[in-house]
């Protein structure tokens, strides 16, 4: 299906900007010749009769069409099992947590963080992946509550991610929260996630609502409109003709997340290559959260997104993400992850 999925999408690309040159060559031709154009007498018909390109062009606007509406016919009953993909209800009793957490230098708000983690209901645990941080983020962390794994090197974001499931799988908890040291998301936006468990597998937190944001988070225009497009194709790769897509999809980058032990324990193993602990092809600091998604969907697991609260970031960003030849950077390997994993 990746395969399909990818020439599908290429393609349509590829006939979009063949249609963009010819509109903006014409367009030019009629610029430069003026009024003229408006008295030649030819009518579009004829046009199409005499114009080579434009049959051509035409043509493949048809097969595009028509490969579309193959694709959409081929996805009427595409994750549409009532007892895999639709309503359940499986109630949480006594929820024990664990929330993991990933950092790197972030010793001016990890304290902070973890304080409010901490303090939420149900929350037994709370554990800190740290990046071999070069300030005082895991004395800090320690101090606040948490329980630290430290990483001899930085082995990246990614890296954190999965041994944060790892570690919260030692435990006994029913849920697991994944969130990051940054301080930009709220300890209370679990009271609205958790139930939601009651009737799936995991919950994914957007930022796209603005009433929910600080004006002056990280997410710019930019960053949101790109989060927006990467999310909207991501729905599009699971489409089905029912409900468009096996869930709505608005944020593709969140991380703030919480999932049920026993839909985690099915998907942990996909993460890594069979017998070892180097991650399968595709998955990196930028992907690993659509790889998160993404897993849990081909799982036949029910996965949905409500909006979360967001704040601005306290100190540097580590990723760059407000760069914008970065921000483009982390938008085209995400969108070569969608199209080729």
């Amino acid at each position: 299906m990746g395969k399909i999925f990818a020439t599908l999408v290429l393609s349509f690309y590829g006939i979009f900007l063949i249609n963009l040159i010819w509109a903006l060559t014409n367009l030019y031709y009629s610029v430069v010749d003026g009024f003229q154009t408006l008295f030649v007498a030819t009518t579009f018909v004829e046009n199409v009769y005499f114009s080579v390109y434009l049959k051509w062009i035409l043509l493949l606007d048809f097969s595009c069409l028509i490969s579309v509406l193959i694709f959409m016919a081929t996805r009427k009953n595409y994750k549409t099992d009532s007892k895999l993909h639709n309503l359940t209800y499986s109630h949480i009793k006594d929820p024990k947590i664990c929330v993991t957490m990933h950092t790197y230098n972030e010793e001016q708000v990890i304290e902070k963080t973890v304080k409010d983690f901490v303090k939420q209901d149900y929350v037994e645990k709370v554990i800190v992946i740290d990046n071999h941080s070069t300030d005082r983020t895991v004395e800090q962390a320690r101090e606040a509550g948490a329980t630290v794994i430290t990483k001899a090197s930085n082995k990246g974001y990614a890296h954190s991610w999965y041994v944060g499931l790892r570690e919260a799988l030692k435990t006994d908890a029913s849920i697991i929260v994944i969130t990051d040291g940054d301080g930009t998301y709220n300890g209370y936006d679990i009271k609205k996630m958790i139930p939601y468990l009651d009737n799936c597998d995991m919950v994914i937190g957007t930022r796209m609502t603005q009433v929910l944001s600080e004006k002056t988070n990280q997410n710019d225009t930019f960053l949101v409109w790109g989060n927006l497009f990467l999310a909207a194709f991501f729905q599009f790769k699971f489409f089905n003709l029912r409900h468009l897509g096996v869930t709505p999809l608005s944020d593709v980058g969140c991380s703030y997340r919480c999932v049920r032990r026993e839909s985690l324990e099915k998907i942990i193993s996909n993460f890594t290559k069979q017998n070892s602990d180097e991650f399968v092809k595709g998955i990196n600091d930028i992907t690993i959260t659509l790889f998160t998604t993404k897993s849990a969907i081909e799982n036949d697991q029910r996965v949905i997104e409500i909006p979360i609260t967001f704040k601005e970031r306290m100190g540097i960003s580590k990723s760059g993400v407000t760069h914008k030849n970065k921000a483009i950077k982390y938008g085209l390997q995400m969108l070569y992850f969608l199209l080729f994993y």
